[in-house]
């Protein structure tokens, strides 16, 4: 199952192409460009984007903003002619779809795309409003970057990489620290998940659950 974010201003369509798609994959919409951040966007496999739009046009936003986007962009676009096909190219779309189009199409394309696509996401984890990027390995709370020491990121990397999987003490001290760690593993956990709780409570997110008497998970809502 792929996750894929459609932005459009017609919520009609909006509807529509959700409907379609999330019988396969996660879909997540917008209306429009506001409010929405690249990390969000590349915590996606495939993007689906208007052309014309009234606060800001898709052209304007991918020519602005393609080095930054890894994942595929198809252009949803009204207009069938020439000229737009070559700016939107020439922009960094992978595709174009051409409304109106039938729904065959667009999952053929879709799927054709994600196929082809092999971009690491693995890289990037999304969960709710938290992020973890492997890649640079730091932690994000929307755009704002947490100050992790490497043990604090170690942890906050093994328990979002197994969303609602609890884990005792022991076994994220031997996860982060080896066998061979020295120190007492309830003691220094526990004082870890106290200083990531700290940080992540600045920003009113708490996604450390502690089960009693077992050890902690990283909660993700169903």
């Amino acid at each position: 199952m792929a996750h894929i974010i459609v932005i459009d201003d017609d919520k009609t369509l909006l509807q529509l192409i959700k409907n379609t798609l999330e019988k396969e994959h996660s879909v997540t919409v917008y209306t429009g460009l506001s409010g929405v951040s690249i990390r969000e966007i590349n915590a996606h496999d495939l993007m689906i984007l208007d052309v014309m739009m009234p606060e800001l046009d898709g052209f304007t936003f991918l020519k602005d903003k393609r080095r930054e986007i890894d994942i595929p962009v198809l252009f949803l676009t009204a207009k069938n002619f020439e000229q737009d096909l070559v700016e939107g190219f020439s922009v960094g779309a992978d595709d174009y779809i051409i409304k109106p189009f039938s729904i065959k199409e667009l999952r053929c394309r879709i799927t054709a795309h994600l196929r082809r696509e092999n971009r690491g996401k693995n890289n990037l984890i999304h969960i709710g409003q938290v992020f973890c990027d492997f890649t640079s390995r730091k932690i994000y709370v929307n755009e704002t970057e947490l100050n992790m020491t490497p043990s604090e990121y170690e942890i906050c990397c093994l328990l979002m990489k197994n969303p609602n999987r609890v884990f005792t003490k022991d076994e994220i001290y031997e996860r982060i620290f080896g066998f061979d760690g020295i120190g007492d593993a309830e003691t220094t956990i526990r004082e870890r998940i106290k200083e990531i709780r700290k940080k992540f409570k600045v920003y009113n997110e708490e996604p450390i659950k502690t089960i009693w008497g077992v050890g902690y998970q990283w909660e993700k809502n169903q």
